[in-house]
């Protein structure tokens, strides 16, 4: 694997160091809008004065290392999920297995477990995609947490299923509903992951598990990077901790070429996905709906679509992207597709929403922000004239504002808590 050195002293105190400082060993997949958060982990762990070892995708190397951190890149290369164009649901489960899950397990349990052996840290803390990682660690006794940088999406009783957009069950047929939908979709997802999961876990000296979950649940912590405010209520398994959200902006929009439209007419800001989901006609829909509104437009392609490809009126001004932190708190209203960080980090700003979700966990976000007023969801494939008429009603309505607002001031709450750091401190630092 290839290593690139730490900005500053990784072994260094801080005033703020807790005694004595530990060793950690991260180990992230680039997985679109999970990068920033968990990051963000990395960053507030190094600002500790921990020395804090990263194994990530190559496209993350130069964002880990402006955090102060060592950066090793994984040696098997990311390849790109392009579940867009997988319409069944056989075909989506397979692909994320291949592309997300146990692809990369076997390379990834190597290079994991070679680091451990030679740093011999006090934790590792993995993405949810790390599965390989979790397996390294599991095999040599060190403790692993699983970094979860948006709602709850294992198992829990209270919890919706993944991904299917529903609100919380309610008498004997809703938790029917749910016991059901979770035994299918573990069935569907075991079909495609399990077997290349246990082997791995095989080679590395590990009996074989019943279910992916199960290795999932094997943490010391799940570090659900939310804000419990607005994820639904649960049971949770004892090892899960809401930490509050990172609201850190990526890279790549520090170093953004922005301005807003000219005048003062209300400003609607349109955030979409980082990464490709086939959106370009969805972006361009949108688009067209302001350019006929008496608004101010600003939308942000992100680093998947140029700009160029979004022709817009005279009221909209079309870039790449914009720091979330200096535009948000001058919107009206915010559009997008419902990934997590866009839509905490929105209402966080007090910003009501407008929520045309893809796909993943948007239509789990979507129903969290509808289900307290806090915006509306229209379909993907919603006309420009539909689009126009729900940002007028959230617009115009003070009680999305209002919801907005209130459910924001718990999730800043959680943002600056110092939950996260207490419990990745929590480990006992290692005999050595």
């Amino acid at each position: 694997m290839a290593i690139r050195s730490a900005a500053s002293d990784p072994g260094g105190r801080s005033p703020m160091t807790p005694n004595p400082p530990r060793t950690y060993l991260f180990a992230l997949t680039d997985a679109g809008g999970t990068v920033p958060p968990e990051v963000g982990v990395v960053r507030r762990v190094a600002e500790r004065g921990h020395r804090v070892i990263v194994l990530a995708d190559d496209s993350m190397a130069s964002t880990v290392e402006a955090t102060g951190a060592e950066v090793r890149t994984w040696t098997r290369p990311s390849t790109e999920f392009r579940d867009w164009e997988l319409r069944s649901p056989m075909a989506q489960a397979r692909g994320m297995a291949e592309h997300m899950l146990v692809g990369a397990a076997p390379a990834q349990a190597d290079e994991t477990g070679a680091a451990i052996d030679e740093l011999e840290p006090d934790l590792v803390v993995t993405s949810g995609f790390g599965l390989g990682a979790m397996i390294a660690a599991e095999s040599r006794d060190v403790p692993f947490d699983l970094l979860m940088p948006n709602v709850y999406v294992l198992p829990a009783d209270g919890m919706p299923p993944f991904g299917a957009g529903l609100r919380p069950a309610r008498g004997p047929l809703g938790r029917a509903r749910d016991a059901g939908m979770r035994r299918a979709s573990a069935a569907l997802i075991d079909r495609y992951a399990l077997g290349d999961l246990n082997r791995v876990r095989t080679a590395h000296g590990l009996d074989a598990v019943t279910t992916l979950w199960e290795q999932m649940g094997g943490a010391r912590r799940q570090l659900v990077l939310t804000s419990a405010a607005f994820d639904f209520p649960a049971t949770l398994p004892d090892n899960a901790r809401y930490v509050g959200p990172i609201l850190d902006d990526p890279g790549w929009a520090d170093a953004a070429d922005w301005r807003l439209p000219p005048g003062d007419a209300p400003l609607v800001v349109v955030a979409m996905s980082s990464t490709f989901q086939n959106h370009v006609d969805c972006l361009q829909r949108i688009t067209a709906a302001l350019g006929g509104m008496p608004v101010r437009g600003l939308v942000t392609t992100g680093p998947a679509v140029s700009p160029r490809a979004i022709p817009a009126a005279e009221n909209v001004v079309v870039v790449a992207s914009a720091p979330h932190r200096d535009v948000l708190p001058l919107a009206d209203v915010v559009v997008t597709h419902g990934g997590h960080g866009t839509v905490i980090k929105a209402l966080a700003a007090g910003k009501p929403l407008v929520i045309l979700h893809h796909g993943r966990d948007q239509a789990d976000n979507a129903v969290r922000v509808t289900s307290r007023g806090a915006g509306v969801a229209v379909p993907r494939s919603a006309s420009s004239a539909r689009i126009a008429r729900a940002i007028e009603t959230v617009r115009d309505d003070p009680r999305y504002r209002s919801a907005a607002g209130e459910l924001g001031q718990a999730i800043s709450r959680d943002a600056n808590d110092s939950a996260l750091l207490e419990e990745l401190e929590g480990v006992p630092a290692r005999a050595r």
